[in-house]
């Protein structure tokens, strides 16, 4: 894999908490104007600048994008944001529950994002894609970083560990996930440039989360390249930004789903049909949370029950159809409720396993919705395997926690 340093434009340590943000796809406009308020110094100003606008304003509008930059200039010209002096590498630690993982953050290549050593595990809208191009290509930046993993390098880990043992340029707590964040500057030119070296080694980098923005930066420098008679290959825009995780310390969590009806059944027909390809356990009133692959819970009238695939409904020697989100997509959102599009049906809502089984409660108790259908877990090995044959999970399949926070290093594409 080809990566390199790069000069990064980052605040201050006296102001990083004011500047630094959630990533600008997990929260809405009004949330972000709610956690912007009172702060002038908030990244939202820049990746989600429909908030410097009247409420209800299209954050797609021209003169939205327009004030990005603007906002991108003022932050600048404030000392807010600084340009490093240097080409580095940087280190951001996030810890949770006690578990701490060391990403470096890097330029990964455009070309191999296009030639496909960059792996992906999901398709991409059109849409969301353009969003992000013109957000990327109008500051001529990349904003906000994408997540990475890489499989494990002892010699890597040894040149994180030595900077790591060290007090860390920035050091906070956000509240109220409670999740500790931790950056260091790898400015030793040695380490540098064997870092560089070590990584020309590695086969593929898989994204883990962001592939919109993945797809989003690679298309702008792609197009930057094409526009430039004197293209060379060595330009700044033929790098984005990317923090690189060793894939054995990154955590997925369940990923699951809710649905308004049944499909014109009744609970007890709906529960009579799973069972021609689940055994059906009824657990009772309390939480009850699958530990297994091939098993699932299932909320419905005010009980939970547990669904085990029979034998026979998966292939445990298929990459994609080993994945419990394919055998419930197939045998019940599909066969039994009619939910053929995971991405277009209005019937279906996915809720991150971060909020917990509850709120898969709460949202049926309250009558919002009919059913929750909980997930064990997809491994980073699933994940891997399906990248490396090309293959794509269902979407909604993969949800990593902590998310990167915004804000802490911006990449400049010139």
């Amino acid at each position: 894999m080809k990566i390199k340093p790069f000069n990064g434009i980052r605040p201050p340590k006296d102001i990083v908490e004011k500047v630094q943000s959630r990533p600008y796809d997990v929260l809405n406009s009004e949330e972000a104007r709610a956690e912007a308020e009172g702060n002038e110094k908030s990244l939202y100003h820049i990746i989600k600048p429909e908030i410097d606008f009247p409420a209800g304003t299209d954050e797609h509008d021209p003169e939205v994008y327009e004030k990005a930059v603007e906002n991108f200039r003022k932050f600048k010209d404030n000392g807010w944001l600084v340009r490093d002096d240097k080409e580095q590498y940087y280190i951001y630690a996030q810890t949770m529950n006690g578990k701490t993982q060391h990403g470096l953050v890097v330029c990964a290549s455009v070309d191999d994002y296009m030639t496909g050593k960059i792996r992906k595990h999901e398709l991409t809208r059109k849409d969301k894609e353009e969003d992000r191009m013109k957000h990327v290509r109008i500051n001529n930046a990349n904003i906000e970083p994408v997540f990475f993993a890489f499989p494990d390098n002892v010699e890597i880990d040894g040149i994180v560990a030595k900077y790591t043992n060290e007090a860390p340029e920035y050091d906070f707590t956000t509240a109220p996930d409670g999740f500790r964040h931790t950056f260091w500057i790898i400015s030793d030119a040695a380490d540098i440039a064997r870092i560089t070296e070590l990584f020309t080694a590695i086969p593929a980098l898989y994204i883990a989360d962001g592939h919109h923005r993945s797809a989003a930066a690679a298309l702008v420098g792609a197009e930057k390249a094409g526009q430039n008679p004197n293209h060379r290959g060595d330009e700044e825009y033929n790098y984005f930004m990317a923090v690189c995780f060793p894939a054995s310390q990154l955590t997925i969590i369940d990923y699951n789903r809710v649905v308004k009806d049944l499909n014109g059944l009744t609970d007890d027909g709906f529960l009579q049909k799973l069972t021609d390809s689940f055994i059906v356990e009824k657990k009772g009133a309390e939480i009850f949370k699958p530990s297994r692959l091939h098993e699932f819970s299932l909320y419905i009238g005010g009980i939970w029950y547990a669904l085990t695939a029979k034998p026979g409904t998966y292939d445990d020697n298929d990459p994609t159809d080993v994945l419990d989100v394919t055998i419930s997509s197939r045998l019940i959102l599909d066969n039994i409720l009619g939910i053929k599009d995971l991405r277009t049906d209005k019937r279906i809502d996915f809720v991150g396993g971060i909020r917990g089984l509850g709120e898969l409660k709460k949202r049926v108790d309250s009558g919002e919705m009919k059913i929750a259908l909980a997930l064990y877990p997809v491994s980073m090995k699933q994940l891997i395997d399906i990248a490396d044959t090309g293959r794509i999970m269902p979407p909604k399949t993969t949800w990593f926690e902590p998310k990167l926070r915004s804000g802490l290093v911006i990449h400049s594409l010139d």
